[in-house]
């Protein structure tokens, strides 16, 4: 893997330059992702559409779309020199983002109830970032992210640790509530209810975005920054989306909840 990543780049200084850039384009791709979806939803679950090509099982599209997330991340961290993973901070972030998509990647998508099949669109598009951002924040991590001694010590970083945790807690709570609406048998939509989805329509979508907004604080860098705004672009305009068809789809939707943020929006 060392002899791959040498034969890209001609120094370390260059490589993290690169990471800089990527950085800086997935902020750009953001922005572009937030005036696009001003206008269309994203193409994938109840939103699918044949115009974004061919249908692909639901179940082996998350499979295989988050599987770079792990793979490219692996190699990194086991193939490469890796002189940053002895350092307590780096392992600990390493360990958060290791930890959302061992879920993501392993564990559910085989934990999928029914669901509508992925255009081929989304599936290569989620292929693309997955490779590009698990290079993005493991290769910054395990080979170029300086922290200080006290780093885990520091506020930053406790409190970011803090909302990582409890985001990554509610995603997985909230993915759970959904997959139980129906009993087995059932189909069609259900109103969900439990956890903070007595609060919000977007309950896994709000704790995605708070727990890459935590892994950016601790995590104190452009890369993981790069990776949080683009998050909170992609769930944010979902969760509105969601919200807007539950009122419309429920005569009974409670009125009193909000779309992502609790008793604000």
């Amino acid at each position: 893997m060392d002899y791959i990543l040498k034969s890209l780049f001609s120094s370390e200084a260059e490589e993290l330059y690169i990471l800089d850039c990527i950085a800086y384009l997935f902020m750009f791709m953001a922005v572009l992702t937030f005036v696009t979806l001003l206008f269309e939803n994203v193409p994938y679950g109840r939103y699918a559409s044949s115009k974004y090509g061919f249908p692909v099982n639901v179940k082996f599209a998350w499979f295989v779309q988050e599987l770079p997330a792990i793979l490219v991340p692996f190699c990194l961290v086991f193939f490469t020199s890796a002189s940053r993973t002895s350092h307590l901070p780096n392992q600990l972030l390493l360990c958060m983002y290791f930890c959302h998509y061992v879920q993501r990647s392993l564990i559910y998508p085989f934990l999928i109830r029914g669901g509508k099949p992925t255009p081929f669109a989304s599936f290569a598009l989620a292929i693309v970032f997955c490779i590009f951002n698990g290079y993005l924040q493991t290769r910054y991590l395990s080979h170029y992210a300086e922290y200080p001694a006290d780093w885990v010590t520091h506020p930053c970083f406790i409190s970011g640790a803090i909302l990582w945790f409890a985001g990554w807690f509610i995603n997985v709570h909230s993915d759970h509530i959904l997959r139980n609406l129906r009993k087995p048998g059932e189909s069609g939509y259900k109103i969900p209810r439990g956890g903070l989805f007595e609060f919000v329509s977007g309950a896994n979508f709000f704790g995605e975005i708070v727990e890459w907004a935590g892994f950016a604080l601790a995590g104190h860098s452009i890369h993981s920054l790069a990776f949080a705004i683009f998050t909170l672009i992609v769930l944010a305009s979902r969760a509105v989306a969601h919200h807007k068809w539950y009122l419309t789809k429920f005569e009974d939707y409670p009125k009193s909840r909000k779309a992502l943020l609790p008793f604000l929006f």
